[in-house]
């Protein structure tokens, strides 16, 4: 089967064909560093690395490039309905700390949470502070050819009338969108739907000289100058989540396509929400998880992975922790089974195994590739993984079977990225005060006083160290 996507500019499934063959080139909307990305970030940044997979085992050569969204975007003063990008320069002014600074730490958070959920790195990551000539550049020749223009003292607009395919990606129209629109009318812009390319604002930390003024840019221009600069004015696949479609994603094509030559993206593909228990992430209901949140209750970065991955990306995902729990399980059961492959099939040879049992794991390789050329139909192909290791798991195999079966394990987690990653777990010791609180709880529990025994274990965990109660005594493990 050839590989197909849903892409959301044609509202449709089509069969993927790079433009320049053997080679795909993506970009993938990146994170805002203001804050530890939350777990539905993550769901849409595994989205890219599970794309990014299927394109190297299909033997693709891939470029990817994912921007660091790091300025920020209105005034301290806009605290309403304030986007994420705008909380850079709050947290900067609040803390009395450079907003790069702020930027910059949470960047290496970002990096961190990548590494432990197994995600392959891009091969570039641009971010904006870093891109501004590029976007300034882009500004003035979209002026240039009548798309924008300026006001003086307040930056310049993107003339949306210019662009009639406005509102293609999204499903809108220009006549909906003006119906419906819940824009203050500004006597500055020509239109109400018109957008932002560059701002001045003197009450804003982060600003650049340009030909418009002292500013700074406006969010949708980042990724339109960025991808330009490193993927070219046409490159394959853009991919976000789904809150991108509109209005970032219609204004970044809007932009790119009337600023010169070229198709800009040609397939576009986005994630679902994703719900904790049946409802928006909160922090005031205690349903608000980033990854080092899950981490600090004991999870591992694979068992988070696995979790995040295995819901279709159009589908949207309802997290609990109850379902993690029982991926915790599932994963489990495949980790073991592939430690046990690589023992008894160490001096075997995949091809010297039965005739009979290769057929049936080529047979289990090629259902799982079908899955994820249709559509990245992740469950699917876990599916046919389970299916399959409980056959490898009956009885015992010989060294040539265990290690087909070990092929087959393998082959399938280049993509998943689950079985055979390697621990969040960190390595070390008990601090004394940490070995006090271990022996307390000990004691407590010898006593029957659970509640404290609890509380104890609590106090454990919340510095990262998880106890295990079994019938050969407690153990635990230090997670990160």
């Amino acid at each position: 089967m050839a590989l197909r996507f849903y892409n959301t500019l044609s509202h449709s499934l089509e069969e993927f064909t790079p433009g320049q063959a053997g080679e795909v080139r993506m970009y993938n909307c990146g994170p805002t560093v203001y804050s530890d990305p939350h777990i539905g970030n993550m769901r849409s940044f595994l989205l890219a690395d599970l794309l990014r997979r299927v394109f190297d085992q299909r033997g693709f050569r891939t470029t990817q490039v994912m921007n660091i969204t790091d300025v920020g975007h209105l005034t301290v003063d806009d605290v309403a309905d304030a986007a994420g990008e705008d909380k850079l320069e709050k947290m900067a002014r609040a803390e009395g700390i450079d907003p790069y600074e702020i930027a910059r730490r949470y960047e290496e958070v970002f990096f961190e949470n990548l590494d432990i959920l197994g995600a392959r790195r891009a091969h570039e990551y641009p971010r904006a502070t870093e891109h501004v000539a590029e976007m300034i550049t882009m500004i003035e020749a979209l002026i240039e050819k009548g798309h924008a223009y300026q006001v003086d003292g307040v930056g310049v607009y993107f003339r949306v009338r210019s662009f009639p395919e406005y509102g293609r990606l999204s499903g809108n129209t220009l006549e909906d969108l003006d119906a419906g629109a819940r824009i203050e009318v500004d006597d500055r812009k020509e239109s109400p739907l018109d957008f932002a390319l560059w701002k001045i604002d003197e009450k804003h930390l982060m600003q650049w000289d340009s030909p418009f003024g002292r500013g700074f840019p406006g969010w949708h221009i980042e990724c339109s100058a960025m991808s330009e600069k490193y993927l070219g004015r046409t490159f394959d696949v853009h991919t976000g989540g789904e809150d991108n479609i509109f209005p970032h994603h219609e204004c970044e094509r809007a932009q790119s396509l009337c600023s010169g030559d070229g198709e800009f993206a040609r397939f576009w593909v986005h994630a679902r929400h994703l719900l904790v228990d049946g409802a928006k992430m909160s922090k005031s209901k205690g349903s608000f998880f980033t990854i080092n949140d899950l981490l600090a209750r004991g999870f591992e970065g694979y068992e988070i992975r696995y979790t995040l991955i295995s819901p279709h990306y159009r589908q949207p995902m309802n997290f609990t922790l109850d379902g993690l729990e029982g991926d915790r399980k599932a994963v489990a059961r495949l980790r073991a089974l592939g430690e046990r492959l690589r023992g008894e099939g160490a001096s075997g040879a995949p091809a010297s195994a039965s005739a009979e049992w290769r057929e049936r794991l080529e047979a289990a390789q090629a259902q799982f590739d079908a899955c994820l050329d249709d559509d990245l139909n992740v469950s699917g192909g876990l599916g046919v993984v389970h299916e399959t290791a409980k056959a490898l798991g009956r009885g015992e195999l010989g060294p040539d079977e265990a290690a087909a079966g070990l092929a087959f394990l393998e082959h399938a987690d280049a993509i998943l990225g689950v079985i055979f990653a390697e621990s969040s777990q960190v390595e070390e010791g008990l601090s004394p005060e940490e070995q006090e609180l271990l022996e307390a709880r000990g004691a407590a529990r010898e006593a029957r006083d659970w509640a404290r025994s609890d509380e104890l274990r609590d106090a454990l965990l919340a510095r990262g160290i998880v106890i295990k109660d079994g019938a050969d005594g407690v153990t635990w493990e230090r997670r990160r």
